[in-house]
């Protein structure tokens, strides 16, 4: 519920503060390449099937759709276009292909919702409305790209003071809802943040289940493990405020061990996070854990401003992170970050990232500055 107003709030910030140089703008250009999305819309849900297929959503109603890797989007239908598509806000947006795809409208009340196409974005099917209208907020949902998996999970601001989990096993045809202890709010408010539909990490393991939180309460990871009750551990980033606290969590598991790191793991969270009312200030917006988010440790070099958005590049073999004051890189799985670009972005699913106004761009991985030896 934190985050209604982050749609304006982020960039009135990052305009009026003018972060971007002259010298950052022209190396923004060239490690993220700008591509002509033919929308003013805020987009804050991306989803790259292959890097050639993706899909995008935004505020308006927008649902946009690329087969051939950015050189042209084409916008979908509306869904509901006869009703009250048109105001509802897609902030999150998870596709198989480039006929199937799901969108999460963020809302209050019946404005959360759920849609389903099967035919390339031309028509929409409702596939779930918040169940507590007037009450709750749809943040973030994940569903499994994997025709041998049907589970899914949508995850909303707390109601009578516990955090909404609706549950599927079959692919969306019916939900239910998580009733597990573990998901009562008993002190300070803590909620999440509609951001970049990244506070549910894709888990290769189909016997976890987590997101990441913010607000007055503080940042955590809520996590539990096959049936068992929902645990919290406290996050090290950004927290006590209304607008800070954890925004993404990313996962990473089996892939080559860091060389040069003390302790080399083969699995890595990292989240990303700050106060989206100051975009500029770089203290406090990384952490990362190497024991499946029981134990968490700050970044000793965060990146350079709040962050909404992180994920692996398995190409890079490097963490990206972005935000509405720019990107980094981490080559070190979290514990220090170098900054990219100072541009105003919500939300990745690489080779891609979107912002305000339409904004969207590739990643030119050939532009990326190599590590410091």
């Amino acid at each position: 519920m934190f985050i209604r107003s982050l749609s304006c709030l982020a960039s009135v910030f990052v305009a009026a503060l003018g972060v971007c140089s002259a010298g950052a703008q022209d190396h923004a250009r060239q490690v993220w390449e700008m591509q002509e999305s033919g929308t003013a819309a805020g987009l804050r849900g991306i989803d790259s099937v292959d890097g050639k297929v993706a899909w995008a959503s935004g505020s308006e109603g927008t649902v946009l759709k690329t087969i051939d890797g950015g050189a042209h989007w084409q916008r979908c239908a509306v869904p509901d276009a006869a009703a009250d598509g048109a105001t509802l806000d897609f902030r999150g947006v998870q596709a198989w292909d480039a006929e199937t795809a799901i969108v999460m409208a963020s809302g209050p009340g019946e404005k959360s919702r759920l849609y389903k196409t099967t035919d390339g974005g031309k028509s929409w099917a409702l596939i779930l409305k918040n169940p507590d209208a007037p009450d709750g907020f749809f943040d973030s949902f994940w569903m499994k790209p994997n025709p041998n998996w049907h589970d899914g999970i949508v995850l909303g601001d707390p109601v009578r003071g516990r955090f909404v989990i609706i549950e599927t096993a079959d692919g969306g045809s019916s939900w239910r809802l998580d009733t597990r202890h573990g998901l009562r709010i008993k002190a300070k408010p803590i909620a999440a943040f509609a951001a970049s539909n990244s506070l549910i990490p894709q888990f290769p393991m189909g016997f976890m289940r987590g997101f990441v939180t913010g607000g007055p309460g503080g940042p955590f990871l809520f996590y539990r493990w096959d049936e068992k009750d929902w645990k919290r551990s406290a996050i090290p980033v950004s927290g006590g405020r209304e607008s800070s606290g954890a925004f993404s969590l990313g996962y990473c598991f089996t892939r080559p061990r860091c060389a040069d790191c003390e302790h080399p793991s083969e699995q890595y969270m990292v989240v990303v996070g700050g106060d989206y009312t100051q975009s500029n200030e770089g203290s406090a917006t990384a952490a990362w854990s190497t024991d499946v988010g029981e134990h968490w440790t700050a970044s000793t070099k965060p990146p350079h401003g709040y962050r909404s958005a992180v994920q692996w590049s398995e190409a890079l073999k490097a963490w990206i992170t972005a935000g509405t004051n720019g990107s980094d890189i981490s080559r070190d799985d979290g514990r220090t970050w170098e900054p990219l670009d100072d541009g105003n972005w919500n939300a990745l699913s690489l080779p891609f990232v979107v912002g305000p106004r339409g904004r969207i761009a590739r990643l030119n991985a050939d532009a990326v500055p190599p590590a410091h030896k």
